[in-house]
């Protein structure tokens, strides 16, 4: 609840001297906004891992929220969106079983031959397989597994890894952003609006493919003089054989299935009345069951670490908002709105993609889900406002290597490599692409509010 001014009496201190003394609801806005920002900062310092500061702060804001009567257990259970949990623990457990066939160094091998070594064409190809692969898979798995690959064509070859790596983690972040399950805060946006597959289909993927054109010609731009090299083992690349990464060829044959099989789910999950989370356990089941891997291996290719790091934040936001912390925010977004839909969503994807470059887009999504979510109550039509703030987050999130998780990733692995990449490297690429594809996104978005579409 808001903190409201009759909720703050004056105390004398002396002669002329009073200070504000809050109320009940008054302690229980200011510390829930302080175990909010404290958990923030951990998160951006990096100095005790992400996971373990948001339980902290889970604690901390269940304590408090128990000690002031504002937010019980019950309420932070409640908090926890299953579904989001549900849609990311089925497709970790699909990835991992499609990790054991050798389906996705296949697939690189083969495009890397397709391109002939060149590598400005290369860098198109894989960061096309990479956005493909992101908008079935999230970005975070997709880029897990095309590193690896990328690195090891990069020494074959003889090129610089860096452009590529740099270049199919921005692509992967702005073509996830087309699919329900492309980016993790779709998947986020998707559970809290109640939006399904096909809604992204129609109203976000025609918007990101002109925008991934944009974002594809400017990185090729901004890397020219490093993909206009010649590599310097074309003939060794060319001669291998990219079956031989396929080690489970008819282990992939049958995930293949699965997978088309789930998607199509997805597309259709609404008109038939199930959860995209339940989905997604529907296909790693199917994918369990069809192929009897072991089954300690598969769950031990889920990154438990991320399911528990959702589950913190979406407790912390919960606590925020039962404390009323989000009220001033939801109503000022109304009050936008007031002066025209196209203000208020400008306005959200530009505060987003701001946000989404200073700390990780996804605990930042948390906290808009439920201020975007109170809208209606002000008599607001939301719609075009999750799909700003979708576009804010994706693309907002290419800035710095913060940014994103799947930015922190790649960054961890070029750190063991003899060329790493630096922030300052970082900087260069990130900003310029997360300009003018913001640019980009808001006339779109302009168009689509202005041509009734959105």
């Amino acid at each position: 609840m808001p903190v409201h001014p009759e909720a703050i009496a004056l105390h004398s201190m002396g002669p002329g001297a009073t200070i504000p003394h809050l109320s009940r609801e008054g302690w229980a806005t200011i510390l829930s906004v302080l175990v909010f920002g404290a958990t923030y900062v951990g998160i951006l310092t990096e100095r005790i891992h992400r996971t373990l500061v948001v339980i902290l702060g889970a604690v901390a804001m269940i304590a408090i929220g128990t000690w002031l009567s504002f937010y019980s257990p019950e309420q932070a259970s409640a908090a926890a969106d299953a579904n989001t949990i549900a849609l990311l623990l089925g497709m970790m457990v699909l990835v991992g079983m499609f990790r054991e066939t050798g389906l996705f160094e296949y697939v690189a091998v083969w495009v890397a031959k397709l391109a002939r070594g060149r590598s400005w064409l290369l860098f198109i190809y894989l960061g096309a397989a990479t956005t493909i692969v992101s908008m079935l898979l999230d970005n975070v798995t997709t880029i897990i597994l095309m590193i690896p690959v990328t690195m090891s064509l990069a020494d074959i070859l003889g090129i610089p890894m860096i452009p590529f790596l740099i270049g199919e983690v921005m692509l992967s972040n702005v073509g996830g952003v087309g699919t329900l399950i492309g980016d993790p805060p779709n998947i986020l946006i998707g559970s809290a609006a109640g939006l399904t597959f096909t809604d992204f289909i129609t109203y976000l993927f025609p918007v990101v493919l002109v925008v991934w054109v944009i974002a594809q010609l400017l990185l090729l731009f901004l890397f020219r003089k490093d993909l206009m090299k010649r590599p310097e083992h074309i003939e060794q690349l060319m001669a291998t054989d990219e079956r031989k990464a396929l080690t489970q060829p008819r282990a992939a044959r049958r995930l293949l299935i699965v997978l088309g099989g789930t998607v199509v789910l997805f597309f259709i999950h609404g008109r038939i009345g199930l959860e995209s989370g339940i989905v997604a356990l529907i296909g790693a089941c199917a994918g369990l069951l069809w192929l009897w891997p072991d089954v300690k291996k598969a769950l031990d290719e889920v990154h438990w670490d991320v399911l528990l790091f959702f589950i913190g934040l979406f407790v912390i936001v919960g606590g925020l908002e039962a404390a009323g912390a989000l009220d001033i925010v939801a109503e000022t977004i109304a009050t936008l709105s007031q002066h025209g839909i196209i203000l208020a969503a400008l306005v959200i994807l530009w505060v987003s993609a701001f946000m989404s470059a200073v700390v990780d887009n996804v605990p930042f999504t948390i906290a808009m889900l439920p201020i975007l979510g109170s809208l209606s109550a002000h008599g607001v039509d939301a719609g075009p406002l999750w799909w700003a703030l979708a576009l804010g987050v994706g693309f907002g999130g290419n800035a710095t290597p913060v940014g994103a998780t799947a930015n922190v990733i790649v960054m961890s692995y070029s750190s063991k490599t003899r060329f790493p990449i630096t922030t300052k490297m970082w900087l260069r690429q990130g900003l310029p692409t997360t300009l003018v594809t913001c640019v980009a996104a808001s006339l779109l978005l302009i168009l689509a509010i202005t041509t009734g579409w959105y």
